[in-house]
């Protein structure tokens, strides 16, 4: 199997294998080997999560006890507000 080269299409990737196995169209051994993917897949998603997460805390900073300081998303750019 190929890595994929994104969250995105890790992720997609992951969706896939969890349909296929849901199908239940596949053998024991073709079964276990997706699942084995599978596993993987998630492994490597939570893994980018996780260094995304690092990243955010090391640019929105620390308070003085060594805690992240959480700031809320602003998305009003993104998102086209209302009147």
């Amino acid at each position: 199997m190929k890595e994929p080269k994104t969250f995105e299409a890790a992720l997609a990737e992951l969706e896939k294998v969890v349909h296929d196995l849901e199908d239940g169209d596949a053998g024991l051994e073709q079964s276990l080997a997706r699942y084995e993917q599978g596993v993987a897949l998630l492994r490597r998603c939570y893994e980018q999560l996780r260094k995304v997460e690092q990243r955010i805390v090391e640019l929105t900073g620390k308070d003085e006890a060594g805690n992240p300081v959480l700031k809320p998303f602003e998305h009003s750019s993104a998102v086209k507000q209302e009147e």
